[in-house]
């Protein structure tokens, strides 16, 4: 059971309806529908009545209002008392589709940890869809996810963009491709080429890109930092965002460099999203405050 399946009980009460709700709280109505379903089968009974005229309170679920009512109250004064403090053996979660984890993540984990030293910062490498998943089940209290220009963020959640670029090929120096301008989508049937596994927006990119040819050979990896030791490491090339590539140590160090794409290439866009901030711990919506200000510097650092 969680506080925010109680709200939602709370808010379809107040208004009378799972539509009217889920536009109030900033859900889907399918996602506001299946959470309150989930605490009706962990309480064993309907806490409400659908109709078609719309959602009210259930007999059983109006002799629970006074404790659901009590609940949130509580936990309401229970953040209000908290205040800015975090208590001992706290954690955040944060779902990462693992991209300019070196120029963002990295930095804004260590400023975390400095302000909130008595904190524990989670980091899982997940696909897109376990991701929102996990916000929406409370697994995680933030995630960072790839999208494409034109795609609808999910209406489920608060969506802030943080980086903007355009897909790239990863490759080793001495790679027949890094002696290209620009790499066609020809070129890359020539040599192996990593991809993401499905699941992913950048699997979703290639695929498009190459138009159901295929390379010579392909492996299929989880995240962009696997992708690039494997680049290291003579495997192949790859296709990340650039603000994946740029600045990341093995950049700087000569094992992995990168070129720009011949095709006309959409925009990908690095989010950050969370459930709403009313229902996201202080600590998560510090760490939410620090990768905004971060991406700021880093974006004005890369226009200068």
């Amino acid at each position: 059971m969680r506080t925010e399946q109680l709200e939602y009980i709370a808010a379809v009460t107040r208004l009378g309806s799972l539509r009217r709700a889920a536009e109030e709280l900033h859900l889907s109505q399918p996602a506001l529908s299946e959470s309150v379903r989930n605490l009706e089968r962990e309480l064993g009974l309907d806490l409400l009545e659908r109709k078609r005229s719309g959602a009210t309170i259930s007999d059983e679920g109006r002799e629970l209002l006074p404790h659901i009512i009590e609940v949130i109250e509580a936990v309401d004064r229970l953040r209000r008392a908290a205040g800015d403090e975090q208590r001992a053996g706290g954690m955040v979660r944060l779902g990462t589709v693992n991209t300019a984890t070196v120029p963002l993540l990295i930095p804004t984990v260590q400023e975390f940890r400095a302000r909130h030293p008595t904190t524990q910062v989670e980091v899982v490498g997940a696909q897109q869809d376990d991701i929102h998943r996990g916000l929406l089940e409370g697994g995680f209290d933030l995630g960072l996810v790839n999208q494409l220009t034109g795609d609808d963020a999910p209406p489920s959640f608060e969506t802030v963009e943080l980086l903007r670029g355009r897909p790239v090929v990863c490759v080793r120096p001495d790679s027949a491709l890094a002696r290209l301008d620009r790499v066609g989508a020809a070129d890359l049937l020539t040599e192996p080429l990593i991809v993401m596994r499905a699941g992913y927006v950048m699997h979703r990119y290639v695929h498009r890109l190459l138009d159901g040819r295929s390379p010579s050979f392909s492996y299929s990896t989880d995240g962009a930092e696997m992708g690039k030791l494997m680049v290291a490491e003579g495997l192949g090339a790859t296709v990340l965002p650039d603000f994946s590539v740029r600045g990341d140590p093995l950049e700087r160090h000569g094992a992995i460099t990168w070129r720009p794409l011949a095709a006309d290439t959409p925009e990908v866009l690095l989010v950050l999203q969370r459930r709403q901030p009313g229902l996201v711990p202080r600590a998560a919506r510090d760490l939410h405050a620090l990768l905004v200000g971060r991406a700021e510097e880093v974006r004005a650092k890369r226009a200068s």
